[in-house]
């Protein structure tokens, strides 16, 4: 009986402590250098994914932007309106993870991991608004993520404002990873290294900064000095850096893994990309396509430029579709479709990093360095990250390092007219994005009209300019039925009233 009421009044004590005591206790047992709450990891990793990773619904919506851009086409059982520059809405549906971002930070607060969730959450929003901002044009920025203060229907805010706003978020961001720790919830490869993220943040700033080449002398974003005043803080990335993106794996498997079916199976290569790389005599063309079926029939061995012709993907579906069925044409190379890790999701890349520089240099935005070293710098980088990939899928032409030693020859090697160069250099980038961030390469067209796209006003499905490509995207419709007032002040503001694609947003003027 005394055990008996020992045990009970042992419990009674223990109740006691949990009800009234629970509190100290974990004043008593918390770290106060540690997150203590696992939601500012977790939120972290989902932001960063919202952002980074492949969120569209299949292979099909992966190679839209591929289409659009001209490196690919089909001939599936029906055309892929993309490729004949069809362009519909946008979504402003990445604005939702504001609220995450905030509660992220508010998580973090007081813990050493504090300055790093703060770097992340201001490179995130800038990830994402500058990507709507350069689909659409004005788009709202100071207004947003005011629901909780019954602010439903925000405000659209000019571009030039939103850019400025962009790269001071970067700056800050910049500052904020300087004083940051390692943290936890990164699922990209730097795996929360506050060192790789800022060399990363200021890359993207240099890219945000040469999309506004157009706007270089425009006093409010001060693109010049900004440019310069990031390259001489030396905090850039390096080619031991890495690239800011995912790796592929057996659970998160390349959007294409899996898809040898009809339409995949089906998806030729552009002759505007294969005819570059073999002028070039650039060993990727091996890596990204398979040799055409008929000129192996005509016995041209796998491992000869001459086995490989692209597609002219602005000809009618119909004609497309049969020579397609002749063999005429190279495919994408087999491996997309094998492999869960043909290759990892790069999303900035030391490569790009240092063409920017190039075109810069010859810009005279910067006056360290020299462009060529630039040039072929960025060149061996994007070379080597695909000289990674299985050789037996290079059909017997590895990128190795014989080769890498001798590319920069023929027209390859770094020309001597400062216009040449700057095609050099745009063509570069535009190889570097082919299955990656295809859409950028859409954004650099509508800047530099470099390369030259094919088109056909007979096929072209932008209806209101048969001879052109259109210039943006349109505006979600949810925004004509929630927020109409502030849609139509923006569009009067830029378009003359008319959410149309062929209008060209402020930083293209």
């Amino acid at each position: 009986m005394k055990n008996l009421n020992k045990i009970i009044s042992a419990g009674l004590v223990l109740v006691f402590f949990f009800l009234t005591g629970c509190e100290k206790f974990e004043e008593i047992n918390t770290n106060p250098d540690t997150i203590t709450r696992s939601s500012a990891a977790m939120i972290c990793t989902g932001v960063i994914l919202d952002n980074i990773k492949f969120n569209g619904r299949d292979a099909h919506a992966f190679m839209q932007p591929n289409a659009l851009s001209k490196y690919l086409g089909y001939a599936n059982q029906s055309q892929m309106p993309s490729q004949y520059n069809k362009l519909d809405a946008t979504g402003f549906g990445g604005m939702t993870m504001l609220p995450n971002i905030d509660k992220m930070v508010e998580y973090a607060e007081g813990t050493v991991m504090e300055n790093s969730y703060r770097g992340i959450a201001k490179f995130m929003r800038a990830w994402m608004f500058w990507r709507l901002t350069m689909q659409v044009g004005d788009i709202p920025y100071s207004d947003t993520n005011q629901g909780d203060e019954g602010n439903y229907r925000p405000k659209y805010d000019s571009q030039e404002s939103v850019m400025i706003a962009i790269l001071n978020e970067l700056k800050e961001a910049d500052d904020y990873f300087s004083k940051g720790v390692t943290f936890n919830g990164d699922p990209t490869p730097y795996a929360g290294n506050p060192d790789k993220w800022r060399r990363a943040t200021n890359a993207f700033a240099l890219k945000v900064l040469i999309s506004l080449s157009k706007k270089a002398d425009v006093a409010s974003l001060d693109v010049k000095n900004r440019f310069a005043a990031i390259v001489s803080g030396g905090h850039l990335l390096e080619s031991s850096t890495g690239f800011l993106g995912l790796n592929y794996n057996a659970t998160n498997m390349h959007p294409m893994s899996g898809t040898n079916d009809l339409f995949t199976s089906r998806t030729d290569i552009s002759s505007l990309l294969i005819d570059n790389l073999k002028l070039l005599n650039d060993r990727r063309l091996f890596y990204f396509a398979d040799p055409a079926a008929a000129k192996l029939a005509a016995g041209i061995p796998e491992n000869d430029m001459a086995a490989y012709v692209g597609a002219d993907v602005s000809i009618s579906y119909d004609e497309l579709t049969a020579e397609h069925l002749k063999g005429n044409y190279s495919l994408l190379n087999s491996r997309y479709l094998k492999e869960a890790t043909s290759e990892p999701r790069m999303m900035l890349t030391y490569a790009e990093q240092q063409l920017i520089l190039a075109e810069a240099r010859i810009l005279g935005w910067i006056t360290s360095g020299n462009a060529k070293d630039y040039y072929e710098s960025g060149v061996l980088s994007a070379l080597q990250a695909i000289g990674i990939t299985k050789a037996s899928y290079a059909h017997g032409k590895p990128i190795d390092l014989a080769y890498l030693n001798g590319y920069f020859t023929g027209e390859a090697a770094f020309k001597e007219n400062p216009a040449d160069q700057l095609k050099q250099i745009w063509m570069q980038k535009y190889i570097l994005n082919f299955m990656q961030d295809a859409e950028s390469s859409y954004f650099e067209f509508r800047r530099t009209n470099y390369p030259p796209f094919p088109l056909n006003p007979a096929t072209n499905l932008n209806e209101n300019n048969p001879n052109g490509f259109p210039m943006r995207w349109l505006y979600p419709g949810s925004e004509t039925n929630y927020n109409r007032e502030n849609l139509i002040e923006a569009l009067n503001r830029q378009y003359e009233g008319y959410d149309e694609v062929n209008k060209l947003m402020w930083i293209l003027k």
